[in-house]
């Protein structure tokens, strides 16, 4: 069943209006009419509405609310992942998989060995492109929220951001102690927010630990292996996940 995302002002008592780009997609991409069924939320509560497509007109699709029901896909603590900006279109798959992994928001950061550099127009389009990565991912994933990228942060405005978040780590291939990492992931509770830093391909400066350590974050090793970047998040996230889905705060 599709997946749909709206903002509070467009439900109403029995009905929910669909408006902008979802249009054609309904329309002219999934060939949908009505009398089909799909879900919604508002990407601000935890409620999923179950829905039946009623009229489909060039500027709004009206669905019939059937039931409403409180949906458990979000992860019960906020994960933040900090991404060095990969070559390519690699983060274009890093946030895809982040998002079905139950991330919250993503921060692109310039570090820097990263080889990719953006300027202020490149990166306002590649800002727009992957928040609509983003929320195609939530879609696909029946997400209740669509995590949001930010715009690209300078390495020292990403550890400043993520003092708001009760764990910092930041897995480091130099770091060592797979016991201690244990550990760590082991005493992450269901509420506690969570900032996990991952290099680009050339990894971390050591100025940039040592600014990290500073900052409050935590170097922790993720094995002998060294990963590479699009992994090394995923691997994380996936930890987490395991630790906390189905968890009640």
């Amino acid at each position: 069943m599709y997946h749909f995302f709206v903002t509070p002002e467009q439900i109403g008592e029995r009905e929910i209006r669909i408006e902008g780009g979802d249009i054609n997609h309904i329309r002219n991409v999934l060939r949908m009419e009505p009398g089909e069924q799909i879900t919604v939320s508002s990407g601000e509560d935890k409620k999923e509405y179950r829905c039946e497509i009623f009229q489909i007109e060039e500027d709004c699709v009206t669905a019939r609310i059937m039931w409403v029901q409180e949906a458990d896909t979000e992860l019960p603590s906020r994960i933040c992942l900090f991404q060095g900006l990969p070559k390519g279109d690699k983060m274009e798959l890093i946030i895809q998989k982040a998002v079905e992994l139950g991330v919250h928001e993503i921060v692109p950061v310039a570090t820097k060995r990263a080889v990719v550099k953006l300027d202020k127009k490149k990166a306002e389009a590649k800002g727009k492109r992957w928040n609509a990565i983003s929320e195609s991912a939530a879609k696909q994933s029946k997400r209740m929220i669509v995590p949001e990228v930010k715009p690209v942060m300078t390495f020292a405005e990403a550890a400043a951001y993520a003092k708001e978040y009760a764990v910092r780590l930041i897995p480091y291939e130099l770091a060592e102690g797979m016991e201690r990492t244990r550990e760590i992931f082991a005493g992450i509770r269901p509420g506690d927010s969570v900032a996990v830093f991952i290099g680009p391909e050339g990894g971390f400066d050591e100025a940039e630990i040592e600014a990290a350590k500073e900052a409050g974050l935590c170097p922790i090793t993720l094995g002998r292996r060294i990963l590479r970047t699009e992994t090394a998040g995923m691997t994380v996230l996936s930890v987490l996940m395991l630790q906390l889905d189905g968890k009640s705060q």
